[in-house]
């Protein structure tokens, strides 16, 4: 039985519910984009359907804009599916069941898929329409943004004439966005040759072991908040794996003490600035007796009590549980196992990977001068670890550099690149996609701002996003487009406390209609 069947606009609601009835998870798409095909057939509209799912639906401009410029109105087909513990649904064969309230529109137990269900309901919506004014237009429905842009990323751009786009994948009523960054990530390598050592801790300590000793500790970095490495890069809080690197730096340096690094590690994606960082090594011990052991010991422990009181000083703001905590680890020292510290006569690669950490740029870079509050470039340290390759091993950075502008990225990776030549390391790059730059001129942005004061009595914010949005694709695909972005307003999207707000389809509907008759 149908759930939104008495909403306004009713065409919208009906073409949302259909969607919401098609599983149409990212990587599960073929569903939903044969529904989109069989929509364009059963219209006699032309279209095009990709090896990937991708759909471009063409629709010649109405009566008195035949010769109108062209306009992409975009979004993307996929969702991502979450659930409640207790909800029994499979995604890949399952549709959502749909609620509403007075206020907005739900799906029980699940994510609603409004990001970006709407657009796709929007799109139909004017393409079923006879007695809508509009230019020709384009609808590109593309797929599996949630994960990664891939549809925008493999879409063949060269079937589209339009110079302007209108994509309806935001979710913040009153807002044009204008810009977003583009982005990479950056993996750094560091291969450390190892030693053969002899850990020595203080309940183990019985006598002379061998020639060079060694207590082995462990140092945690705690207590960050974190976030999105976008979003969030402005409230320029505390990084752990920065943390980390400033505290080994400050403990190698302290008199009495002489540390090679075992294992270091820190974060769990480039995106995601990381909560928590750790470093294990080994302390050298001079003199094998309890007496000495405790000395050092304590000596580390009052730098470690020393660094804590500083970074909750520097952190009160953002990150007012920071901690760092040092801990012995202790070994059976009746086994047989091999133990390895990072060192070798030739070369000592704790003080190089230190000297990486304390120096590899982090945060953020530059701000902009077109939009105020704007991060410009940006770059996250987000995951720190250690492999094993025979007997070496290899330190691994990975971050996730953000920019709007083209050039400071590309000059953020030649920075990061010069550092680990130095240190004789390795770069590799991945996911590399394309800023959507800030245009002074823009007639689309123009009109839609001028269109929305008419309607409501107040201007629109223009805003920007430090993250990457399948704009900046199509920008970079297109020569000279001309693109806003737009949407309803929603709230919890990717949870399963996802609204889709009823009052805001329908103005946005309106809006979206009276922009269309302008662009004659």
């Amino acid at each position: 039985m149908a759930v939104l069947n008495d909403l306004e606009p009713k065409k919208v609601f009906n073409y949302f519910e259909e969607i919401c009835s098609i599983p149409h998870g990212s990587r599960n798409t073929k569903k939903i984009s044969d529904y989109l095909v069989q929509f364009a057939k059963d219209r006699n509209l032309k279209y095009i359907q990709d090896k990937d799912n991708n759909v471009i639906i063409f629709k010649a401009g109405t009566s008195g804009y035949e010769n109108s410029p062209s306009l992409i109105i975009q979004g993307h087909m996929d969702m991502v599916c979450e659930k409640e513990t207790e909800r029994d649904i499979d995604f890949e064969r399952d549709g959502l069941s749909l609620a509403k309230t007075d206020e907005y529109i739900y799906a029980e137990g699940t994510t609603l898929g409004g990001d970006d269900g709407i657009a796709v309901a929007y799109a139909l919506a004017i393409l079923d329409s006879d007695d809508i004014a509009h230019p020709p237009l384009e609808v590109v429905i593309t797929v599996d943004e949630e994960i990664g842009m891939l549809g925008a990323a493999s879409l063949d751009t060269s079937v589209l004439s339009s110079k302007m786009m209108l994509n309806l994948d935001s979710e913040d009523e009153g807002q044009l966005l204008v810009s977003c960054a583009g982005g990479a990530t950056v993996s750094l390598k560091y291969t450390a040759p190892c030693q053969v050592v002899k850990p020595l801790n203080e309940r183990l300590a019985k006598g002379y072991l061998d020639d060079d000793s060694y207590i082995r500790m462990r140092l945690n970095v705690s207590g960050i908040k974190g976030g999105h490495s976008g979003i969030e890069i402005d409230r320029q809080g505390a990084n752990a794996n920065k943390i980390l690197g400033r505290a080994l730096y400050a403990l190698n340096k302290t008199d009495d003490i002489y540390i090679n690094l075992v294992e270091l590690g820190g974060g769990l994606k480039d995106n995601a600035i990381p909560r928590e960082a750790y470093a294990i090594f080994d302390v050298y011990i001079e003199e094998e007796s309890n007496e000495h052991i405790e000395f050092i010991s304590k000596v580390i422990r009052d730098k470690t009590d020393i660094l804590n009181e500083m970074l909750k000083k520097e952190y009160a703001a953002t990150d007012s549980d920071i901690r760092l905590d040092v801990e012995d680890v202790m070994f059976d020292i009746n086994s047989d196992e091999d133990l390895f510290n990072l060192y070798a006569d030739y070369k000592n690669p704790t003080e190089d990977i230190i000297a990486l950490l304390l120096n590899l740029p982090n945060g953020v870079r530059k701000m902009s001068n077109d939009i105020k509050g704007l991060v410009q470039t940006s770059l996250n340290l987000g995951i720190l670890k250690t492999e094993e390759v025979a007997m070496n091993k290899e330190i691994v950075f990975v971050f996730s550099v953000r920019s709007s502008v083209k050039s400071e990225k590309q000059e953020l990776i030649e920075i990061i690149e010069s550092l680990i030549r130095v240190f004789d390391g390795e770069i590799s790059i991945s996911g590399d996609y394309p800023a959507w730059e800030y245009k002074k001129d823009s007639g689309l942005r123009d009109i839609m701002s001028e269109t929305y004061f008419e309607m409501f009595g107040e201007r629109p914010d223009t805003l920007a996003v430090h993250a990457g949005l399948e704009c900046g694709i199509f920008a970079g695909k297109i020569d000279g487009l001309d693109c806003v972005s737009i949407g309803p307003k929603m709230e919890g999207i990717h949870t399963t406390n996802e609204k889709l707000y009823i009052d805001s389809v329908k103005r946005y509907w309106d809006y979206i209609l009276e922009i269309l008759k302008k662009l004659k």
